[in-house]
């Protein structure tokens, strides 16, 4: 099998390197974005184009099937991220020596920088600059250097949202002409469900009839403190019950403290990490999605939401009017009453709710994780050309 693998390299008009060792070993909150990004990218990837062949490297995550991949797997403990940088910086062009490669594609913010060979990366968001207090002195001076270098030593880089093409040409100062934009997509999984069987989901997992759900991780940028108090002015709130989905990630605890505070304990369910394979069974029970985050580099959970058929109420800011267009409420992220009033307006009109069931599973359909590996397979020969 490895003979045939080299052969396609060997036989392909271009060969491209790969580095996706950001794919996850393990389901967790930490292996969502970016894990599900680089997974369903790389399942459509070998199909663009027949005359790419690829060497991808990874840790111990899951990669989908292909003959086209010479797949190599690091020995080092990837998800400890100072083994992984080891690995970017260090190892990986001691391994781009062996591979030969036309094209290195950093598939998650940095490249190896001592590679002068062509080169795309990806870059997610700019959360570590935005919001630089989420992580440790170290990580925060590595992420900020490595990713402004490599968007600058890189032909081409890749965004995810017209909003991250441009927060990353003002803030990395990178030319807008250099800056691709492949969005994310959504799975066939993710549509509306026989009613039978979501009634037996809720039942099953004791969930109200009626609910707002927020799939995402409980972290201050998600912005849950005005959702929470916008949802404690909710009149019907007896009835609607508000369902937080996701794992606990900084500073989840004063999260938990402002649910006490506010007296809304009975009212909100703390539902923890769900796995990618129950998402769309949440989706459907639910009678609202609420995404408040007052930043995001693409916000999947949204445009999951819209492709189950539940009308989704979002933040007016960063990327996420992107994904909705003028099919869902756009809110703007800190206005505590401007959220009270459209969960008001969504849980008391049905005929509202119905509208944008509709429009919202019809926009969701112009999403799909084929045009996101066409549109990076389009960025690889623009680096090729250069």
């Amino acid at each position: 099998m490895l003979l045939f693998c080299y052969n396609v390299v060997m036989s392909a008009r271009a060969h491209i390197a790969l580095n996706a060792h950001l794919l996850s070993g393990t389901a967790s909150y930490r292996s969502a974005g970016i894990h599900r990004y680089l997974y369903h990218t790389l399942a459509f990837l070998p199909d663009i184009d027949p005359d790419l062949a690829y060497t991808l490297f990874v840790g111990r995550g899951e990669i989908p099937a292909s003959q086209k991949w010479v797949v190599r797997r690091s020995r080092l403990l990837n998800e400890n991220p100072m083994w992984r940088i080891v690995w970017e910086q260090i190892v990986a062009p001691l391994e781009l020596v062996r591979a030969q490669p036309d094209l290195v594609h950093g598939m998650a913010f940095a490249i190896p920088l001592l590679w002068r060979k062509p080169c795309v990366v990806t870059i997610f968001d700019l959360s570590f600059l935005r919001y630089p207090e989420r992580l440790s002195a170290g990580r925060r001076l590595y992420l900020s250097t490595i990713t402004r270098l490599s968007a600058r030593q890189a032909r081409r880089v890749i965004a995810i949202s017209e909003s991250g093409r441009a927060e990353i040409g003002a803030l990395l100062n990178i030319s807008d002409k250099k800056i691709d934009v492949a969005m994310p997509g959504v799975m066939p999984d993710f549509k509306r469900l026989p009613a039978k069987q979501v009634a037996a989901f809720r039942q099953g997992h004791r969930l109200p009839d009626r609910f707002a759900l927020y799939v995402g991780t409980i972290e201050p940028r998600k912005n849950l403190d005005t959702l929470l108090r916008a949802y404690r002015q909710l009149p019907v709130r007896q009835d609607v019950k508000l369902v937080l989905a996701g794992g606990k990630g900084w500073q989840s605890e004063q999260l938990e403290a402002l649910i006490e505070e506010l007296d809304l304990a009975q009212d909100v369910i703390m539902a923890g990490y769900i796995d990618n394979c129950d998402l769309p069974l949440w989706y459907n029970a639910a009678e609202v999605f609420v995404y408040p985050s007052v930043y995001e580099g693409f916000g999947i959970p949204v445009l999951e939401a819209m492709a189950c058929g539940l009308p989704v109420v979002v933040s007016d800011s960063s990327s996420l009017p992107e994904i909705t267009g003028l099919h869902g409420l756009l809110v703007p992220p800190t206005e505590v009453e401007a959220w009270s009033d459209a969960l008001a307006r969504i849980v008391t009109e049905p005929d509202l709710r119905a509208e944008l069931s509709t429009k919202g599973q019809e926009r969701a359909q112009h999403f799909t994780w084929q045009n996101t590996a066409q549109k990076t397979v389009e960025a690889y020969h623009k680096a090729l050309d250069d």
